[in-house]
C-alpha cells in the first residue's frame, strides 16, 4: 500500500470521514470474497457489514505496520470460518465468478463445458488451495499480504500459487484433450 493509504489508515482511527474512505476502498474486495465463498448476495452483504463493524471497533487497536489488507482479511477469514462453522455443511467454490486475473489460465476455456470442468477441478482441491485462489484472485491480495494473513513465507505462497495454476492448467488440458 502507498504512503497515502497508510496515512488514511492512521486517520481512520479517529476520523469517521477517513474511515468512510477506507471502507469505500476495501468494501468491494471484501464483498467479492464473501460472495465467492457463500454464493448468496444477501449473506455476502451481511458478512461484509459484520467485518466493517468489527474493523470500526478494532481499528483503534490496529498497530500500523503497513499490513492493513492482511489485518483486514484476517478478520474476513475469521468471519467466514464462523459463518461456515454455524452452517456445518461445506459450500464448494464456484467458478462462475472467477476474477479476470485468472483469465490467462482460462484463455482457451471459452466453452461452457470447459468452465464446468475447471469448476470440478477447483472443487476437488483441498480447502487450503481453494483459499489461495480466493485470496489471490477473488480478494485480489498481493503475495506479501497473503503471507501475513496465512502466516507463511511470501515466496512459498507465490510458488504454491504458481504450481497450483500450472497444475490446474495441465489437468484442464488433459480433460479437454
Amino acid at each position: 500500500m502507498g504512503q497515502s493509504d497508510r496515512s488514511l489508515e492512521r486517520k481512520a482511527k479517529y476520523n469517521i470521514s477517513a474511515f468512510r474512505k477506507l471502507y469505500q476502498h476495501w468494501v468491494t474486495p471484501v464483498y467479492h470474497y464473501f460472495l465467492y465463498r457463500v454464493r448468496n448476495p444477501k449473506e455476502a452483504e451481511d458478512l461484509t457489514s459484520q467485518v466493517f463493524l468489527e474493523v470500526l471497533e478494532q481499528l483503534p487497536n490496529y498497530t500500523e505496520k503497513g499490513h492493513f489488507p492482511a489485518w483486514l482479511f484476517t478478520i474476513v477469514r475469521y468471519k467466514s470460518a464462523d459463518h461456515f462453522r454455524s452452517l456445518k455443511p461445506v459450500i464448494p467454490i464456484d467458478t462462475t465468478q472467477i476474477s479476470e486475473d485468472l483469465l490467462p489460465l482460462l484463455d482457451h476455456a471459452i466453452h461452457t463445458e470447459e468452465l464446468r470442468c475447471l469448476s470440478r477441478l477447483i472443487q476437488a482441491l483441498p480447502e487450503n488451495e481453494q483459499e489461495l485462489i480466493r485470496l489471490r484472485f477473488v480478494a485480489g491480495l498481493k503475495y506479501g499480504e497473503m503471507a501475513v494473513v496465512l502466516k507463511r513465507n511470501k515466496e512459498a505462497i507465490r510458488k504454491q500459487v504458481s504450481r497450483l495454476l500450472h497444475s490446474l492448467q495441465d489437468k484442464l488440458e488433459e480433460e479437454n484433450a
